[in-house]
């Protein structure tokens, strides 16, 4: 391989292991946005029914003690404040709807992903000029421009997880084994 090819080759590598972290990061964002969109809604489903429960004793008298009464509106209204601040946020926020732009941008980035892995292929097998090579990686970057300028914004939480997801449980790497278990006989790497 030549200084040139390994340059262009270090080059890609950063670029493709960048667009791998992500595109993890994308998918558990789009994860941990879901997880809480699930809360919140069974949160104001059982805050709506607790309020009406609690304004129906209130209305029909279910208990002449004015202590329970008073004690009972006291609830319903604290209930009611915080029903009321969770819908005035989900109001502003749709995160079903972010948590989705996290998804095509997961989804995106993995085509772009692929097509780094297929440039670095190539590099290796020679099978391309260089000049081609950095013809094809200009326009990846300008592809990645697109994705990231219209993605939303990923957070700490999801870059952590998607870490632990890529370093530790090894999300994106597959022994020979594995792999072998998917392709045709003819395509093993070790043959039965």
């Amino acid at each position: 391989m030549t200084n040139a090819e390994m340059v262009l080759e270090g080059q890609l590598r950063e670029c493709y292991v960048r667009v791998v972290y992500s595109h993890k990061t994308h998918e558990k964002c789009a994860d941990i946005l879901l997880e809480l969109h699930k809360k919140i809604k069974l949160a104001q489903i059982i805050l709506s029914a607790l309020v009406t429960g609690g304004l129906l004793t209130t209305l029909f008298e279910f208990s002449s003690l004015a202590e329970f009464k008073k004690f009972g509106t006291l609830i319903v209204v604290l209930l009611s404040t915080i029903l009321l601040v969770l819908n005035s946020y989900t109001k502003d926020y749709d995160l079903g709807e972010i948590a989705q732009k996290h998804r095509q941008a997961g989804a995106d980035l993995w085509v772009i992903r692929e097509k780094y892995l297929s440039l670095l292929t190539d590099l290796r097998m020679g099978g391309a000029s260089l000049d081609d090579l950095r013809s094809l990686r200009d326009h990846l970057a300008d592809d990645l421009h697109v994705v990231y300028s219209g993605a939303p914004s990923t957070n700490y939480k999801a870059y952590t997880q998607a870490q632990k997801a890529l370093k530790e449980l090894e999300d994106m790497t597959f022994s020979d084994d594995e792999i072998d278990a998917f392709l045709p006989r003819e395509l093993k790497r070790k043959q039965p």
